[in-house]
């Protein structure tokens, strides 16, 4: 089933009300994180036209309609319960009926914490979409910011590189580089997102090797040593 422009162009700007009545202070999962995922979403659909560009479009706009912390004990159930809100706010507004499971369905399967495997390729765009917005010089602002608002360390002091410890990216924002960031790539679900993203976590790393020079002279020679360490493992 596929969406006209018109169609679009019609629904994005109430699909942007619903999400901005719902925003709830989070600037890391603003309307301007939406944005973004729809912007990348819609590269991707340039690539498979065969989805359905409206259940795309619905799902990157309310997918975050309840948010929850990241240390929330409930932050698995988010997106299920995001998918339920969004279901009765598309229904009250009059959205296709014979799309709404689409939608719900696309926005449940975002989550990387829910672990719902996306069954539909409108599912799988915007999961790909969402985990994106997590890599790269935005994603970075975002990993930081998030960290400060769990009261987490920018890196540890004498180990940024864990190098000798085990990696917490709960505790030392810069461990999240590895410990989850640069995981994304591999798992996204179509070829598109994942060039892009092997092409942000390559910035990332980058700037993880600018971070630790600066941090301290100790922390250089560490991260010397685990390039060469790399280096002679491959």
């Amino acid at each position: 089933m596929s969406a006209s422009p018109s169609l679009l162009a019609h629904w994005r700007p109430r699909l942007i009300a619903f999400a901005t009545a719902a925003a709830d202070g989070d600037g890391a999962h603003d309307v301007q994180h939406l944005h973004r995922v729809w912007r990348v979403a819609a590269q991707l659909l340039t690539e498979y036209p065969e989805a359905d560009g409206l259940v795309v479009l619905a799902a990157c706009y309310l997918h975050d309609l309840v948010n929850l912390p990241k240390d929330d004990p409930r932050r698995a159930q988010a997106s299920r319960l995001a998918a339920q809100r969004a279901r009765v706010v598309l229904a009250e507004a009059g959205f296709p009926a014979e799309r709404l499971d689409a939608v719900a369905h696309a926005v449940e399967a975002h989550s990387f914490s829910a672990g719902i495997p996306p069954r539909s390729l409108e599912a799988q765009i915007v999961q790909d979409a969402d985990r994106m917005d997590a890599l790269g010089a935005v994603g970075l602002a975002r990993m930081f910011y998030t960290a400060g608002r769990m009261g987490s360390a920018l890196a540890h002091a004498d180990d940024p590189l864990a190098l000798r410890r085990p990696a917490d990216d709960r505790a030392y924002s810069l461990d999240h580089i590895e410990v989850k960031l640069a995981t994304l790539p591999a798992l996204m679900n179509t070829a598109a997102a994942r060039r892009l993203g092997e092409q942000r976590v390559a910035w990332l790393r980058e700037f993880r090797e600018v971070f630790v020079a600066e941090w301290g002279s100790g922390s250089a020679d560490g991260f010397a040593a685990e390039q060469a360490g790399r280096l002679a493992e491959d």
